[in-house]
C-alpha cells in the first residue's frame, strides 16, 4: 500500500483563531505602551514563528523590547484561551473536522501538522477539539526555523517514511506555500484563511471549501496511481 502524507497548517486553515491572535497581539503591544498593529498586519504574520512575527511587525524595536512583546503575546494568548476554552477560542472552520475524520479513516493516509504555534499551543488545541491520535506527526515552532524554511515538512517526511511525491502541504498563507515549494512537495492553498489568494502564488491549486479540497486530493492521487 502506497502511503500518503497530508500535512495541515492550523491557524487559518483548520481553525479560525483570528480574534484570539489579534487580541493577544493588542495586549502585548499595549502592555509595552505601544500602538498595536492593525488587524490586517497582525493576520499577515500568522504562520510565522512568534519571534519572527514580532520582528516583522516591529523591526525598529530593540531586541529586549521585542522579547517582552513575545512574552506579552504568549501571556495574553493563554489568558484569553483559558477564559473561553481552546475549542471556542479557535473553532473549526465549517467542514474541517469532517475532512480530518474522512482522511483519518483511510488506511493509506497519514495526517500531520506543520504550524507556527508552540508545542503547548498545539497540545491544547488537540485536547480541546478531542483530536488525540488523529495526527502521526506534529511539527511546531519550538523545534524548527520559521516557515517558509522547509524543515517542518522535511522532518514530517522523515518521521513517517512517506516520499515527497506522496506528501501534500495544505495551508492558507504564502509561508505555507513557499515552504511546500522549498521542500519540493505539492502545495494546496485554501481561500478562507488569513492571506489573500493573490499571495498564494506557489500553490499548485487553491480551493474554496473543504469539499473542493477533497476533490483536489482525489484528483492528485488518481493522477499519481
Amino acid at each position: 500500500m502506497r502511503l500518503k502524507l497530508v500535512i495541515f497548517d492550523v491557524d487559518g486553515t483548520l481553525v479560525d483563531s483570528q480574534d484570539l491572535i489579534v487580541e493577544a497581539m493588542r495586549m502585548a503591544f499595549e502592555g509595552q505602551g505601544l500602538l498595536p498593529p492593525s488587524r490586517t498586519d497582525t493576520l499577515g504574520i500568522v504562520g510565522l514563528s512568534l519571534d519572527v512575527a514580532i520582528f516583522k511587525l516591529f523591526p525598529e524595536g530593540e531586541p529586549d523590547l521585542r522579547a517582552r512583546l513575545v512574552d506579552g503575546y504568549k501571556a495574553g494568548y493563554m489568558h484569553h484561551r483559558a477564559a473561553v476554552g481552546a475549542a471556542k477560542s479557535s473553532p473549526f472552520f465549517d467542514g474541517a473536522y469532517q475532512m480530518l475524520a474522512r482522511l483519518h479513516a483511510r488506511d493509506d493516509v497519514l495526517l500531520g501538522i506543520a504550524t507556527g504555534k508552540s508545542r503547548r499551543g498545539v497540545d491544547k488545541l488537540i485536547e480541546g477539539h478531542e483530536l488525540r491520535g488523529m495526527f502521526v506527526t506534529t511539527q511546531v515552532a519550538d523545534d524548527h526555523p520559521s516557515k517558509p524554511h522547509p524543515s517542518m515538512i522535511e522532518t514530517a517526511i522523515a518521521e513517517t517514511g512517506v516520499t515527497k511525491a506522496d506528501t501534500v502541504m495544505i495551508g492558507d498563507t504564502s509561508y505555507d506555500m513557499d515552504m511546500a515549494a522549498a521542500a519540493g512537495v505539492h502545495g494546496i492553498g485554501v481561500a478562507w484563511g488569513y492571506h489573500p489568494v493573490a499571495d498564494l502564488g506557489k500553490a499548485h491549486t487553491v480551493v474554496n471549501d473543504f469539499e473542493a479540497l477533497q476533490r483536489a486530493l482525489d484528483t492528485l492521487w488518481e493522477r499519481q496511481s
